[in-house]
């Protein structure tokens, strides 16, 4: 087995290379330290363990050389171990370290280089660190070096003769002295400067400047500080972003919250994954669903309401040809997209993605009688079987799952102080929140995917600010960004 040293990046968890993601999906074990984007930890197989070594100002929850010798304890367990590390492992890191440890060790190891912040952090804030005609080289430097070295062994004053663009790492702790000693080696004090702290994550912020003023600013760290004329540069994009810096609590189930996270951290904003729901088998193990498929031609019509419904349907359906002359329909576009991974395409999709709407597009049965046959929630409105019923169909109900409250995660809670909204796709999402964090836990905005969501967090008393005219997780995310439209 190896020892994989993983660059995770600087923060944003896309930048992640693709060899660290198949590191990670691989790993029994995963040493990852506070710079490392937390969902990428996710990309672990759900069993691998997970050991937090994160080091913060002042604290450390263990010493580096506890950490290397656990590496190598583990490596020489033969286990399938990943050291995921901020930025790149071999850029100010002690990757070589634990690189050179592992080889004494006669433990294997492979490197896997990381996108360094150096490069991303000014990138994400609209610098870049070379210009044709202006600045032709980028010099990096650390701000941080072995406090036994004193005054430590960087020339400033050299540096500032250099020319081009300096891009100090973990400086902010001894940025006056280096501005100081930078302007001694000559550099002007209008040389533009700029500090990017959490470069690439949602709560990045940038501060612009001049050599002589950055300093008059107050600094935090972690930051990436620039100085050259391209500290100037404006090209922001990333800030710009309509959701930038607003924290959106989602509520789905683990397994289906990646793509309402991804869609809402595209535009900027900074999903916080809060299942409070988990999909499993109806109580009855599936009994009556199998049951019903296999008597599937004696149904003139296939109602599915939510993809939770076609995933749980179709794995008791190998072959869709079994299908045969039963017309399939959908409740709303999700659904008919999970039946599109089946090859099935929906016989009928109304233009409102709610039961009512179904019921006013379902044809009505022949004069001999039709038979439906409905899979859906264990719990679920009756609205759609008393209206099917009341148009002459004869309607069988069968449960396809069952939702359950999720066990709220450790830290979830405080996951949930300072943001902005949270987001509900279903009365079940909304229930289980409140039963779990009560409604005092909720976020000044309330966003709703459709207006049976919608009521239901209206009866448990909670104030829906945003409910979705496409009532889909595209819908939901367009609402949102449509209530924080500037003006």
């Amino acid at each position: 087995m190896t020892v994989h040293l993983v660059g995770a990046g600087p923060g944003d968890p896309g930048l992640l290379t693709v060899r660290g993601a198949e590191a990670l999906a691989t790993a029994e074990v995963v040493v990852h330290d506070r710079l490392s984007a937390a969902d990428l930890l996710d990309l672990a197989p759900a069993a691998a363990e997970r050991i937090d070594v994160g080091k913060a100002p002042r604290r450390a929850r263990l010493s580096q050389d506890e950490i290397t010798a656990l590496l190598v304890e583990r490596g020489r367990r033969g286990q399938r171990v990943v050291r995921l590390k901020g930025g790149d492992p071999f850029v100010f890191a002690r990757g070589g370290e634990e690189a050179a440890a592992l080889a004494a060790a006669g433990v294997d190891y492979e490197v896997v280089p990381g996108i360094s912040s150096a490069l991303a952090a000014p990138a994400y804030a609209g610098i870049p660190v070379t210009q044709r005609f202006s600045s032709t080289a980028f010099t990096v430097i650390t701000g941080h070096e072995d406090p036994s070295a004193g005054e430590g062994t960087v020339d400033w004053e050299a540096a500032a003769r250099l020319g081009g663009t300096l891009v100090v790492l973990m400086g902010v702790a001894r940025w006056p002295r280096i501005a100081e000693r930078l302007l001694a080696g000559g550099l002007a004090p209008d040389t533009p400067a700029a500090a990017v702290h959490w470069g690439t994550r949602p709560d990045q912020r940038t501060t612009r400047a001049t050599l002589a003023t950055l300093g008059d600013h107050p600094l935090e760290a972690p930051s990436v500080i620039v100085v050259g004329r391209v500290a100037a540069s404006r090209l922001s994009w990333f800030e710009g972003r309509p959701l930038f810096g607003r924290r959106v609590v989602v509520t789905r189930t683990r397994s289906q919250a990646s793509e309402l996270s991804r869609a809402l951290r595209a535009l900027g904003a900074d999903p916080v994954e809060v299942p409070v729901i988990e999909v499993g088998p109806p109580s009855d193990g599936g009994d009556a669903l199998r049951g019903a498929l296999g008597r599937l031609a004696s149904f003139d019509w296939l109602v599915l309401t939510s993809p939770n419904g076609v995933e749980r349907t179709f794995a008791h359906l190998p072959d869709t040809r079994l299908l045969g002359s039963t017309a399939v329909a959908a409740i709303g576009p999700g659904t008919a997209a999970a039946l599109a991974r089946y090859r099935v395409v929906a016989d009928l999709v109304p233009e409102r993605y709610v039961a009512e709407a179904l019921l006013e597009a379902f044809p009505s049965p022949s004069p001999d009688g039709g038979r439906v046959l409905l899979a859906r929630a264990e719990e679920a409105r009756a609205v759609l079987p008393e209206g099917l019923a009341a148009r002459g169909w004869d309607v069988e109900v069968v449960p396809a799952y069952r939702t359950t409250a999720a066990t709220p995660t450790e830290g979830a809670t405080s996951a949930l102080a300072g943001a902005d909204a949270v987001t509900f796709t279903s009365s079940s999402t909304v229930r289980r929140f409140v039963e779990a964090f009560g409604p005092e836990a909720v976020p000044p905005v309330v966003a709703c995917i459709g207006p049976v969501t919608a009521a239901t967090a209206q009866e448990l008393g909670l104030e829906v600010t945003v409910e979705a005219e496409e009532h889909t997780i595209p819908g939901l995310v367009a609402a949102l960004r449509a209530h924080w439209a500037p003006g």
